[in-house]
């Protein structure tokens, strides 16, 4: 996570660089008023003898919405979850996590409150459709999933992936399954005010394909912290229902993965509900 903040930051900076300019030496005999920009060439008469052939006032903006806009850097801050629906008595159940899952399957309960969902993406982009009202919308970006367990006592094991209670990590102070994906959304947008950048009403549906790049253990215990890296047999692909709620400044997003995260063992399906921070 620290790499991929970093990177984010980098990039920000670069093209915050790029992108500044003095506007005080681009025009000095134009005039912005609210949503209007007056010109006046040079030699001609004051702009409010605005019938004078050297003076005129442009088209007010954004009457005319691009048929395609595009929104850098967006970032989700929300709660993962999963949706628990493992037989504990099934046999790949015991053979994945033991025989003592059989007995007491509440060990696979999440802290829903600590839970975590971060997403960033690195653009999305909306594309007219019929009359700016519906659009098709889609970008990339990754999910960062972190999965803080109540029974502190779970550690993962690899080659095979096996799931134990280990006494050990009984004072643990953090427990956490971390799980990333690359991601491409898709979704239908229907927007209610097309003419209102930053006031936009509306909603959008879809689905999403992420492909998992990372996954990790990290637990600490007495200040020391320990990470193991393995994919514990985690579906490499999640296909997701992606929907968002957009209310002007408010902004609410969720996902539903079609079906189970993990290729044997348990049955949980991953579900996510957050705030969006994005211009439109």
């Amino acid at each position: 996570m620290k790499r991929i903040v970093t990177l984010c930051i980098g990039i920000c900076t670069l093209m915050t660089g790029f992108a500044q300019t003095d506007s005080t030496k681009a025009a000095p005999d134009t005039i912005q008023v609210g949503s209007m920009t007056i010109i006046r060439e040079k030699g001609s008469q004051p702009a409010k003898e605005s019938h004078h052939k050297n003076a005129y006032i442009p088209h007010r903006h954004n009457d005319r919405p691009s048929n395609i806009s595009t929104n850098w850097w967006i970032f989700d801050f929300g709660f993962s979850n999963w949706n628990d629906q493992t037989n504990p008595h099934s046999q790949a159940a015991i053979d994945f996590a033991g025989a003592a899952y059989a007995k007491n399957p509440d060990w696979a309960k999440l802290l829903s409150g600590k839970s975590r969902n971060i997403n960033i993406w690195l653009f999305m982009q909306r594309l007219n459709m019929v009359k700016h009202v519906l659009n098709l919308k889609y970008g990339v970006g990754i999910e960062c999933n972190n999965y803080f367990y109540d029974d502190v006592r779970v550690r993962y094991t690899k080659n095979p992936t096996t799931v134990v209670l280990d006494s050990n990590l009984t004072s643990a102070k953090k427990n956490k399954l971390a799980v990333d994906y690359l991601t491409v959304p898709l979704m239908l947008n229907f927007n209610f005010t097309p003419g209102k950048r930053q006031r936009t009403l509306g909603f959008s549906v879809g689905v999403s394909a992420g492909y998992l790049y990372s996954a990790r253990q990290k637990t600490k215990t007495d200040g020391q912290v320990s990470k193991t890296h393995s994919d514990y047999d985690i579906e490499r692909w999640k296909i997701s229902y992606v929907g968002e709620i957009l209310l002007g400044p408010v902004k609410f997003y969720g996902s539903y993965a079609f079906k189970n995260m993990w290729e044997k063992g348990l049955d949980q399906t991953p579900y996510t509900v957050g705030f969006r921070l994005s211009t439109w």
